[in-house]
Formats: structure tokens, sequence, C-alpha cells
């Protein structure tokens, strides 16, 4: 028995343990009730690497487009907000495992990524652009036979770039990868228009070459909390109406990027 008792003590305590990370029902403003990591907060990720959308300001505090909405769609369903980052190609991996309640990063609503997550409706719209260096000659997409395209690490971008050139280098960030483009590392990038263009009014040597398609972008949450989704596409759509979405974006981005093409 003696030999016995030590293990089941421990065996509990790993119990107990594992029953205190769960998750909590809170409510929103609307009365829905929710599961969240923490009791009356909305726990959501960005990528801090995606200038204007995400990133550090000069104190180290995150701000940026995604950053904003995520903490308007939290003041919209009555709860408190706490952004955290990570890189990019991880954020969907960490949603679906319940790391955070959901991701305000930018993510591209695809096939493959639903399989992982769920999605919100867009919050906005955008689309694969082409930039390269100035003077390079590359004028579209199929100027880029046997050329080298940089890209976001497991960005939709990747995969894009991938019908066009077989020489494809990746980085963590599109604003790193625009960098190197710009000191002529790299032939193209393809990212988003706002980004690119950020990159340029910021004295990047690139330009904008060719729109490669349209996207629309959403907020993944874990296939787990269907309430959760109901509760934010309900705010999604009350910022939509009192014009909060469009404030954000043309703060930001000097557009309004939240209205279907």
């Amino acid at each position: 028995m003696k030999k016995f008792y030590l293990p089941m003590l421990l065996i509990a305590a790993m119990i107990l343990s594992i029953a205190g990370c769960g998750s909590s029902t809170s409510k929103t403003a609307s009365g829905d009730e929710v599961e969240l990591k923490e009791d009356g907060v909305f726990s959501f990720v960005v990528s801090g690497e995606f200038y204007p959308f995400s990133y550090s300001d000069k104190n180290g505090k995150l701000d940026g487009f995604d950053v904003a909405v995520g903490k308007a769609l939290a003041k919209e369903m009555g709860l408190k907000a706490k952004v955290d980052k990570q890189k990019f190609h991880g954020i969907v991996t960490a949603v679906k495992t319940n790391r955070f309640d959901a991701a305000v990063a930018s993510h591209t609503i695809t096939p493959e990524r639903k399989k992982a997550v769920n999605f919100s409706t867009p919050y906005y719209y955008s689309g694969p652009v082409l930039f390269v260096q100035k003077g390079s000659g590359i004028k579209s997409a199929k100027d880029l036979k046997g050329k080298n395209i940089a890209v976001a690490k497991g960005s939709t971008y990747e995969s894009e770039a991938q019908k066009y050139s077989k020489d494809i280098s990746v980085y963590d960030s599109d604003v790193t990868a625009l960098r190197a483009l710009s000191e002529k590392k790299h032939d193209g990038v393809i990212t988003d228009s706002i980004t690119g263009k950020q990159a340029i009014a910021k004295g990047f040597k690139v330009e904008e070459a060719e729109t490669l398609g349209t996207s629309e972008q959403a907020i993944a949450v874990s296939k787990k909390d269907k309430q959760l989704l109901k509760a934010i596409n309900k705010a999604l759509e009350q910022l939509r109406k009192d014009g909060t979405l469009k404030e954000i974006s043309e703060k930001y981005l000097k557009t309004d990027i939240t209205k279907k093409p």
C-alpha cells in the first residue's frame, strides 16, 4: 500500500492541475455565454511583425489595425482585451490548441486553414500584389520564371509565389522580405498592397508591379468555440454598422479596406 500511495497522489495532483487549465464561461454584453481562457477576458493574438496591421510601438506596446480591431471587438462584447504576439506561421496552431481565444492576425480564409480553425465573417479585404526592385524591368508575374521571390513564412503569399517560380525565400514577416527586396537580395516580393505601399513610404526602393487577386481576411477561432464565433460575428456586424471598422482602417491605413470590393 505504501508503494502505491505516492503515485496516486501525483496522479490526483496532475488531474487537478489539468482541470485548472480549462476555460471559463463568461457572458458578453449581448447576453451570449462564451468559453474563454480567462473569465471576462478576450485573449487574442497577432503577429506583431506586419506593419501597419500589427507592430510594437516605440514603447514596446503592440499597436496597429489588427490590434485595434481586436480591442474594439472586446469592448463591443463587454470583455477586457488581452493581446499577445507570435510568429505568424504558428498562429493557427496556437488558436487550434486553445492557447488564445482568437487570432486577429490578417489571416486569409483558405480551405486548408478552415480544416484547422473556424473563421468569422471577413473584417477586411485585400489580395496578393507583386512588388519588385525599382527599375528591375519586371512588369508582371509572367516575368518571374526562374526568378527568386521572397514571402512571409506560412502566409498565403507563399503558395501564390509557387505559381510563378520554384525559387522561393521565406521570412518571418512581410516587412523583412520587402526590406531584403529593397536591398536587391531578391527579384520580387508578394504581399498585400497596403504593406507594400507603407514600405515605399518609408523609403524602401521597391515598386508595385501587378495585383494578382483578391482575398478575404477574417478572425480565426478554435472549432470548439462555436458560441464565441457567433459572438464575434455579432460584434463585427455592429462595428461595421456604426462605422468603427471604417474609422480604425482610415486611422491606421489611410483608406477603408473593410468594404467588399
